[in-house]
């Protein structure tokens, strides 16, 4: 049996995801968009956010991180009644507000790993490492010059070959 990392197991908890392969058009899309920084269309890369099972792992990693400060504040026998009030005033605030971070975080971990997978199947030959910036120029200038999508296949692996 395989070990998977706690990322992993995250993120094949909180998503679903299609067996249907990515197309050729919408991972050049999605590698270009996640290049610029930019969140991909998750129905471009076949996936789907299950948002109550997003909850509850964010809730379980949150009860594991303030349970410890929270038995350290009990332990204290004489601690002014104003500090714990305050205490508890940020930890909510950044929980609510940490939440936005631990989706994004979660879904780029998802597009990154997806557009890796469907490269191996449309640029087997083409590490993704090396070779995703180049192919991002070269989907630009196709963009640009509005090429019909039956020749993007040949005009990529043109530029990828000069």
């Amino acid at each position: 049996m395989s070990k998977k990392s706690l990322k992993n197991r995250m993120i094949d908890y909180v998503f679903t995801v299609s067996k249907q392969p990515v197309r050729y058009k919408d991972l050049l899309a999605a590698n270009a968009f996640y290049n610029e920084g930019m969140h991909v269309d998750p129905a471009k890369l076949n996936f789907r956010m299950n948002i109550t099972k997003a909850y509850f792992v964010y809730a379980a990693i949150c009860v594991c991180i303030l349970l410890p400060f929270i038995a350290l504040i009990h332990l204290m026998p004489h601690i002014n009644n104003h500090i714990p009030i305050i205490g508890v005033i940020f930890a909510t605030s950044c929980i609510f507000i940490s939440f936005n971070f631990f989706t994004a975080w979660l879904r780029d971990s998802i597009t990154l790993k997806l557009i890796k997978e469907a490269w191996l199947v449309h640029f087997p030959y083409f590490p993704y490492d090396k070779y995703n910036k180049k192919i991002e120029e070269l989907y630009h200038e196709i963009r640009k010059k509005e090429l019909p999508r039956k020749d993007w296949e040949q005009y990529v692996l043109d530029g990828l070959l000069k």
